[in-house]
This record gives C-alpha cells, sequence and structure tokens, in this order.
C-alpha cells in the first residue's frame, strides 16, 4: 500500500482586542513603525505583564465553538529562543495547560464528511516583525509585539490539499461570526502552519515531519501543501534521504525552500511564567460564554437550506460573511420570496458593493427598501429589467424603489388598451418573425416580445404581452 499524506495544521490568529496581551499598547495595524510599544511589550528588564482579560474570553468562546472543553485551570508559559523580532528573547505562551482542549470539526470536502480533531485552542503573544533590506541591513518593527495571539492546533488528521484548504476558510468564517478575528490574512491577523509527512499505513512508517511557516494566504497554504507532498514522494521513489525541517513557501519559484532543522518542544525549555499566576475558568464563565455564542457558519448553511428552500450553493456564499448572511435573512423574511432575495443579494448588491469597495454593513440599501422592491417584482408593480435600473438607482442615492418610480415617472404599463396598438405596429414592423411563428417557429415570439418591451421602455408587464401577443397571432 502506498504512504498517506498526514497533515496538521497550526493557525495563529491576532484577536479584536483595544490592547494587547499583556500591556495597554494600542493594536491598531498600520501605524507608524514603533510608536506602539512600552516597556513591557519591549522586553525592558523589571517591567510585568498582565492578562487582558478580553482575550482570554475570545480564546474560550473559541474554543467552546469548535467543541474544545475549557480547563478549570491553566497557565501561562515561557517558551525560549532567540530572535530579534522577540525581544525579551523569550515569548509567553501556553504549553502544558491551554485554555481550551480536545475539539472537532466536521468538514464537506467533495461531497464527504471528514472529521478533524482540534487538540487545543491557546493563547499567547505576538512576536515583531522583521524587515530585510536589499543592501543586507534589517530593520525590526515591534508595533506587533504583544498583540493577543491565539492558536488553534489540530491532530494531523488532514489527508488532502483540499480538505486543508477548506478547513482554513471554515475557520475564517468561524472567527469572525465569533467576532474575535479579523482573520486578514493580507495584514497578517491569520496565519497557517501546516505539518506534512507521508505515512505507510500498515507499517507506520513514515517521513520526517516538515513544517511550512508563516504562510498568508490559503491559496499559499494549498500549493505549498501540494508542492510538499509532491517533493517527499518524489524523495521517497528516489530514496533519498530526509530529516525533519522547517521550510518556506517560495512563490516565486512555486516550491518549499529549507529555513532551519526542526526544533522539537524540549529545544524550547519551556517552563511556568513566574510573572503571572495561574488562571482558573469557573463554571459559570464557561457557561455563559457557551450561551452567547453565535450560530455558526455550518449550522447556518444547513437552516439556510432547510428552512428557505435554497440551494446549497447559495447558502454557502450568503453564509461566507455574517453581516451578509444576516442582510438576507433580513430581505427574505421582510420580502416573503428567499430565492429571490438569493438572487439579489448574490447577484446585484454584491456586485455594487465590490465595484465601490464597500461592506454591507455600509450598504446605500437597506435590507428593507431591498425587500420592498423584491416585493413589487412579486406584485407586477415593477419587471425585473426595470427594476434592476431602480436598483442601480436605488444604491447610488439610498431613495426607496416607489420614490425613485415617481419622480422618473416609472411603473409597468399593464393596461391592455394601452398595449394593443403598440402590438400591432410591433407586428407590423416584424412581419418575417410573425410569419416564422405561424409557420410553426414558435421561439420566434421571442423576437416579438422583446421588440414590445423594447418599445415600452422596458415597463410593459411580460406577462400581458404575451397573452396578448397569442391572441394577436392568432
Amino acid at each position: 500500500m502506498a504512504y498517506r499524506p498526514c497533515i496538521g495544521v497550526e493557525v495563529h490568529a491576532q484577536l479584536l482586542t483595544d490592547s494587547k496581551m499583556f500591556c495597554g499598547c494600542s493594536t491598531q495595524f498600520g501605524n507608524t513603525a514603533n510608536s506602539q510599544c512600552c516597556p513591557v511589550c519591549s522586553g525592558i528588564p523589571g517591567s510585568l505583564p498582565v492578562i487582558n482579560r478580553k482575550a482570554v474570553e475570545f480564546v474560550l468562546r473559541t474554543g467552546t465553538a469548535l467543541g474544545c472543553r475549557p480547563a478549570p485551570r491553566c497557565r501561562f508559559a515561557r517558551k525560549n529562543y532567540f530572535y530579534p523580532d522577540l525581544a525579551k528573547n523569550y515569548q509567553i505562551s501556553q504549553y502544558e495547560e491551554p485554555l481550551t482542549a480536545g475539539g472537532r470539526m466536521t468538514l464537506e470536502v467533495d461531497g464527504e464528511a471528514v472529521d478533524i480533531r482540534i487538540r487545543r485552542v491557546h493563547l499567547e503573544e505576538d512576536t515583531g516583525k522583521n524587515f530585510h533590506l536589499p543592501d543586507g541591513t534589517s530593520l525590526v518593527e515591534y508595533n506587533r509585539c504583544g498583540v493577543p495571539l491565539m492558536e488553534v492546533v489540530t491532530e494531523p488528521d488532514f489527508t488532502s490539499a483540499e480538505q486543508v484548504r477548506e478547513y482554513l476558510n471554515e475557520l475564517r468564517a468561524i472567527f469572525r461570526y465569533l467576532g474575535v478575528s479579523s482573520a486578514a490574512m493580507e495584514e497578517g491577523a491569520m496565519r497557517a502552519e501546516p505539518s506534512v509527512n507521508l505515512v505507510d499505513p500498515l507499517t507506520g512508517d513514515a517521513t520526517p515531519r516538515v513544517e511550512i511557516k508563516n504562510l498568508a494566504s490559503v491559496r499559499a497554504v494549498y500549493d505549498a501543501v501540494k508542492y510538499e507532498l509532491w517533493r517527499q514522494q518524489q524523495a521517497l521513489d528516489a530514496e533519498e534521504p530526509m530529516t525533519q525541517q522547517t521550510r518556506r513557501w517560495s512563490v516565486e519559484r512555486q516550491e518549499t525552500q529549507v529555513m532551519r532543522d526542526k526544533e522539537s518542544s524540549e529545544d524550547y525549555m519551556y517552563f511556568p511564567e513566574p510573572d503571572l499566576v495561574p488562571m482558573e475558568v469557573n463554571e459559570a464563565w464557561a457557561a455563559r460564554v457557551a450561551a452567547e455564542l453565535p450560530e455558526l457558519p455550518r449550522a447556518r448553511r444547513a437552516r439556510f437550506v432547510t428552512e428557505y428552500g435554497l440551494p446549497a450553493y447559495d447558502a454557502e456564499v450568503l453564509t461566507a460573511q455574517r453581516e451578509l448572511a444576516d442582510y438576507f435573512e433580513a430581505v427574505a423574511r421582510t420580502a416573503g420570496d428567499a430565492k429571490a432575495a438569493s438572487n439579489w443579494v448574490m447577484g446585484d448588491l454584491t456586485r455594487l458593493l465590490n465595484e465601490t469597495a464597500q461592506a454591507v454593513a455600509a450598504s446605500p440599501v437597506s435590507a428593507d427598501q431591498l425587500a420592498e422592491l423584491v416585493r413589487m417584482i412579486g406584485e407586477g408593480r415593477l419587471t425585473s429589467k426595470l427594476a434592476k435600473d431602480v436598483f442601480e438607482e436605488m444604491f447610488r442615492t439610498g431613495g426607496s424603489a416607489p420614490d425613485i418610480m415617481a419622480a422618473q415617472g416609472l411603473g409597468v404599463v399593464n393596461d391592455a388598451g394601452e398595449l394593443e396598438p403598440i402590438i400591432a405596429a410591433v407586428l407590423s414592423e416584424n412581419a418575417e418573425a410573425v410569419a416564422s411563428y405561424r409557420s410553426g417557429r414558435k421561439q420566434a415570439k421571442g423576437v416579438l416580445v422583446g421588440a414590445v418591451m423594447k418599445a415600452t421602455h422596458g415597463q410593459a408587464d411580460p406577462k400581458l404581452v404575451n397573452q396578448l401577443l397569442e391572441k394577436a397571432l392568432g
């Protein structure tokens, strides 16, 4: 039997707190370099850390959402290593006593359910950032140093890059639904580090484990895992020696490259952080966190299919963002037509939001206004073509559909007496289409319907137009 992939993933996510993990410095992204530092986060001897309670609660919230058990008692540890972006020469993290542990996530990949065990969700502080310049100079930026960092560690349960990609997308959505992290990988607010090797399921023989560091996009993780599986298989086939390594992903060369031999946990010389007392999570706190959890993406997707009758694709798109899902539900419930609401939200609304670089929370068209538009179409007061023009104006001005229609003299022409002379003129001007229809080519009627709609500037009631055409054509 061939070796099978064995992949685990560590995800680091910066938490949406106003201040850092152990001091009061701001966590705002993008400010002047080294402007958000103090003696604590820059490692001045004698400074003392103080735990950020909100960060602790965010990790409790995430761990609970992932099915982990909160630890009744946990503590921080010192993870010792030297690197310029960690001013203290150690990181305050958690190791033997994490805040939460023992969870699970179920994924849907290629039509199959895949269970991924979550080993732990714990809390630590982020490092700073190094900048290596072309002249050989290196600069260190400490604004990020000390930002609260949540780490989610899985068991090595993934067997493909596709499963890893689905996991990261789902985890990112969960972070955002919970409001614990922006999960903006382009800003470094979420980073992934997969560990990859190949295992013979019969003998237990395995290639040395390789960790790929600091991947900042889902695409990079997918490509790096794909490549690393291929590289290790090639080395196996060629009987080349392999060692346990830490590697980086080169986007330019589309390959993993050696950084260093992989450290073990013993190399970090963990020991309990002497400046922080152990933490206790009482049952009341854990119960409150669990009770306040929102409906999560997977459950919401399933409900959108069963409650609203949406296709699975619609449900997946609409639940990718909590705000978009909330907006859709508000439109669907008020309009009374979930599929029409889904089409408008996924189509015209999302297109215009993307074109104007706006979030759904800042949409100029409220959910009630869009629901009113959907109802007007369903009641025959507005044609689909005309509705698109009206919606564009609603988005531009923030006005309601009825107000815009009144101001521009718009409305559905559903008076047979008004439409009959227009239809007569269209039949006279399209003799070839009339003859084609009467000879049995029924699709020719589409040409005539289009001509009537053009003559009425899209305002004619399509149903009535079809009825009157059939009557006139005999």
